[in-house]
């Protein structure tokens, strides 16, 4: 599923992590990265999920940061650092995202077609105001027509295979120009259960297909989609 062109130590080192099947913000999630100052190359490590810009007071944000939105990240206050020149990759089997057409909404799981992993496109930052350095990271979003109706065509900008590596280790070039013309992987969706939800539950069977009954019983209208991609948290441009 990974790139054929990743030094294998490197995939080695991905493939230990831990296995996560419902990460959401605040929560741990593997990412490839490269730190300048120590100049070691590429990196696999596990970062929090919502950036913290390094003048923030505190390791959260007024604002939701787990997701970037790539025309406006170079302008933002808490992105325009780190779009400079920390850049990551983070690679995924696949991610959830809701269908707000109904209600109540109803939760999808999103993968490629041909089965091999996604890699998308972020950024990432060092917070140093703690007791221990904290690296978070976003994911840049686009308009995206791979994704499949019902869901809104807005997700992730994902690197193709060949050129996973440039976004991380090359000077940005034309970093706008590089990620706007990638072209994105055929996607598919299948509706799976509302369980995901649930922050605690973090095993494999939410990846099971959820019948049309399954995925309505039980819950009320009231669902906000804690868990899963939510369009409201890809449009922030502070």
């Amino acid at each position: 599923m990974l790139p054929a062109s990743m030094p294998a130590a490197l995939a080695a080192a991905l493939l230990a992590m831990p296995d996560r099947y419902n990460i959401s913000g605040r929560t741990p999630a593997a990412v490839l990265w490269r730190d300048d100052a120590d100049g070691d190359g590429v990196r696999a490590g596990e970062f929090t999920w919502g950036l913290v810009p390094t003048w923030s007071k505190t390791p959260e944000t007024r604002y939701t940061t787990v997701t970037a939105r790539l025309q406006r990240a170079p302008r933002s206050r808490i992105f325009r650092k780190p779009w400079e020149r920390q850049h990551c990759v983070v690679p995924m089997t696949g991610y959830y995202k809701w269908d707000r057409s109904v209600k109540p909404a109803v939760p999808y799981f999103i993968q490629a077609q041909d089965g091999r992993a996604l890699l998308a496109a972020g950024l990432w930052e060092t917070w140093t105001k703690g007791d221990a350095p904290l690296r978070t990271f976003t994911i840049l979003t686009h308009p995206n027509a791979a994704i499949p109706a019902p869901l809104v065509a807005d997700g992730p900008v994902f690197l193709p295979h060949k050129d996973w590596s440039a976004w991380i280790t090359e000077s940005p070039w034309f970093p706008m120009r590089y990620l706007t013309t990638q072209r994105q992987p055929a996607l598919e969706a299948y509706r799976v259960s509302r369980a995901i939800r649930d922050r605690t539950r973090d095993d494999y069977t939410l990846l099971e297909p959820a019948a049309e009954a399954d995925a309505v019983a039980g819950e009320d209208s009231g669902d906000q989609g804690d868990n899963g991609w939510d369009d409201d948290e890809a449009d922030d441009d502070r």
